[in-house]
């Protein structure tokens, strides 16, 4: 299962596969799956065009399946904060007025963030923006090292 074909691909039942794997991993690959599933939204957000009559456009059903990703996410996060060990919190962007709230989450592969209309629960983010557009590649790398280590037992952190 590869997270980078399936982020670049447009396969259901691959995306649902590798969810699915990454929801049996316990609370890391819960982590793994909702970063994952709320930078693939975010990304083909910012591309689509038309929508459904009486449902709404594709892009803002996107950008709420990325919303609904982010809340499942900060929820795991404030769950197992102490087991996982993985620093995150909120930070307000001034410059942003539509969606003013970032997540920001702490990887091994680095800082990966996203921007949000609310903050939901959580710590305040102490530690500024990296200055690095690198959230895609870090969070595709993280979701193959929870596949990987998962096969070898290793503990990511």
């Amino acid at each position: 299962m590869n997270p980078l074909e399936v982020f670049e691909g447009s396969d259901a039942s691959q995306t649902k596969a590798l969810y699915a794997k990454l929801e049996s991993l316990g609370p890391i690959g819960l982590v793994a799956l909702n970063l994952f599933r709320a930078q693939k939204c975010s990304a083909r957000a910012k591309v689509y065009r038309g929508g459904i009559p009486g449902a709404g456009s594709f892009k803002d059903m996107a950008y709420e399946r990325k919303a609904w990703s982010l809340r499942q996410l900060n929820s795991i996060l404030m769950k197992h904060y102490l087991a996982l060990r993985i620093p995150w919190g909120w930070q307000r962007d001034p410059n942003e007025k539509l969606a003013p709230w970032v997540l920001y989450v702490d990887l091994p592969q680095g800082q990966v963030s996203f921007h949000s209309t609310e903050r939901y629960g959580g710590p305040d983010y102490y530690r500024g923006w990296d200055g690095q557009h690198k959230s895609p590649e870090r969070i595709i790398a993280f979701c193959s090292e929870v596949l990987s280590s998962e096969k070898r037992n290793l503990n990511l952190f």
